[in-house]
């Protein structure tokens, strides 16, 4: 390496710090809350925890859904900013709040309407049908406040403002931190709510934040109120074509969660317990990874629309790398403390068993997996949206669960653990080859079009 590649090398790490850091906190603050709250109901006994974990998938089903409409914004957002377009930018700000929330607010009332039909397919038997009956109505309720809150952060992600949504993350984090005790035990003479508790401790914080982050929003003026119907019009198809293939990939981890969750619920209470607890420290195992693709979209965004794959090839590269590094130590280091992390988060002694022997098995493959998801990011936000959504489906259904399947037929849970990390490698060897051999194309490409646009001006 040259000192002139090496400088542009260290320049662009830096650049990338910069970037992530601020989302790395605030994405660890939200995840290490959703953490601690499945701790807090873990002490009210093995049932509720039992019953929280049934409702997952069907959160990361909502999530799914606003994660690809907060991809699709700040993708178009981001390559408004990059032409030089910032009136564009302003109506497709104002359109992705109003468009995602009644789109989030739809799913939620559906949901909620046929819950008796899903949890009972999920293997839920008769006490942890009431016990969920209780917890999903204020459960919706927040989910639906923390989608229009993760909207407006893909705004402010979008022109470049990573450190008020980290900022906010960090505050709603401590609030619900604050009132998670409170309300699932109460204080004093008053018993509290018990598992609903921990959801109304959910949407207060996020309620809270959302009034606070919009008040900023609003002084930014990076919204319009003109001109809406004819950008609704204009964008649909391009929102569309990056809206609908993101949306397909993020919903098919949740399809893939209760699929297995289903297989897991035959192994009995507290393996099911043991995997709600898993799929949270998993999220949490993941902070740098679900920052890098909160972080490095818009930024590759602004470089797609300025023509910069050059640039591109090394972003992607130099993330890639860092992914691979910090997640296979952090795996490994966990598998270590497996043990204590169990003891830290369960309260019976069969869920903790249950716990250690996943965390030994999937944290060090989450390198890997953590490959996979950046290149689906990264995809979208570089007009590859259909790739991106094939290898989110070939990593689930080709590799995952018939992996985690056939694990689990063999045997048991740790055939299942085994099987579930064999297929996340699998995964991310896949997604390695594939973005490699898109960004040489692409960039050999371009080059090949600015040489001849060179030869055609002399």
């Amino acid at each position: 390496m040259t000192p002139s590649s090496s400088r542009d090398a260290s320049t662009l790490g830096g650049k990338l710090w910069r970037q992530t850091w601020p989302m790395t906190i605030g994405v660890l603050a939200l995840l290490s809350f959703q953490l601690v709250d499945s701790a807090f109901v873990a002490r009210l006994g093995t049932a509720p925890l039992a019953a929280q974990s049934f409702t997952f998938p069907l959160n990361f089903l909502i999530i799914g859904v606003q994660v690809g409409l907060g991809i699709a914004i700040a993708a178009l957002v981001s390559r408004a900013l990059g032409a030089g377009e910032t009136a564009r930018a302003r109506r497709l700000g104002s359109l992705v709040l109003i468009v995602g929330g009644v789109c989030i607010g739809l799913l939620a009332l559906l949901l909620w309407w046929a819950q008796a039909a899903i949890f009972s397919r999920l293997g839920a038997d008769g006490l942890t049908l009431t016990l969920i009956r209780d917890y999903w109505a204020p459960q919706l309720f927040a989910a639906w406040l923390g989608a229009l809150l993760y909207f407006v952060y893909s705004l402010f992600r979008a022109h470049g403002d990573m450190r008020l949504p980290g900022k906010m993350m960090v505050l709603t984090s401590l609030i619900n931190l604050l009132l998670d005790p409170l309300l699932i035990f109460g204080v004093g003479p008053w018993e509290g709510l018990g598992l609903p508790g921990a959801a109304w401790a959910t949407a207060i914080a996020f309620g809270g934040g959302l009034l606070i982050i919009v008040k900023r929003l609003r002084k930014r003026k990076w919204l319009a109120a003109q001109g809406l119907g004819q950008e609704l019009s204009d964008s649909a198809r391009p929102f569309a074509g990056i809206a609908g293939p993101a949306m397909v990939s993020q919903l098919m981890p949740p399809l893939a969660a209760m699929l297995a969750i289903a297989v897991v619920a035959r192994m009995g209470e507290s393996s099911v317990a043991a995997w709600g607890l898993a799929s949270r420290l998993e999220t949490l195992a993941l902070v740098v990874v679900l920052a890098m693709t909160m972080s490095l979209p818009p930024w590759l965004g602004r470089c797609y629309g300025s023509g910069d794959w050059t640039q591109v090839r090394s972003l992607v590269s130099l993330a890639l790398r860092v992914v691979v590094v910090w997640q296979l130590g952090l795996g490994l280091l966990l598998a270590l403390l497996a043990p204590w992390v169990a003891q830290l988060l369960a309260g019976s002694p069969e869920v903790r068993d249950d716990l250690t022997l996943l965390i030994r098995f999937l944290l060090p493959s989450y390198a890997a997996l953590g490959v996979c998801m950046l290149v689906v990011s990264a995809g979208n936000a570089l007009g590859w949206p259909l790739r991106a959504m094939l290898l989110s489906a070939a990593r689930l259904f080709l590799c995952y669960l018939p992996c985690l399947g056939l694990g689990a037929w063999l045997g048991g849970l740790p055939g299942l653990a085994l099987g579930a990390a064999i297929g996340n490698v699998l995964a991310g060897v896949v997604a390695w080859h594939l973005v490699r051999r898109l960004l040489a194309n692409t960039v050999n490409r371009a080059r090949g079009e600015e040489i001849l646009s060179a030869r055609e001006r002399t």
